[in-house]
């Protein structure tokens, strides 16, 4: 059980992380990005973030525990987006010397 809790938690954590990468690159905006802000960079690296969390779904066996692992899925994406609501990203990129996109 604590393992499906774990990787479901962490799977909530990259799937939300991944939605405003993929969608800002996919529009062709700039986003902070730990690979560069570009659109592009930011587009497959929201896509990767989607294959990471599908990875933890499926090594979690969330079908042997499905409400804690749906518990902490959401919780791990709730904690994700509140991340981004308060520009995370954003900070992120000025504390360790990154550039940040032009507005």
């Amino acid at each position: 059980m604590v393992q499906a809790i774990v990787l479901a938690f962490l799977a909530g954590l990259m799937g939300l992380n991944g939605v405003p990468h993929f969608v800002t690159g996919i529009t062709g905006h700039e986003f902070p990005n730990l690979t560069g802000n570009s659109a592009t960079n930011n587009a497959v690296g929201g896509l990767a973030a989607f294959a990471i969390a599908a990875a933890l779904l499926a090594a979690a066996h969330v079908g042997t525990h499905p409400w804690a692992a749906l518990f902490a899925g959401a919780v791990g994406a709730v904690l994700m987006t509140v991340f981004h609501a308060r520009r995370g990203a954003y900070w992120m990129s000025r504390r360790f010397g990154r550039p940040l996109p032009e507005a």
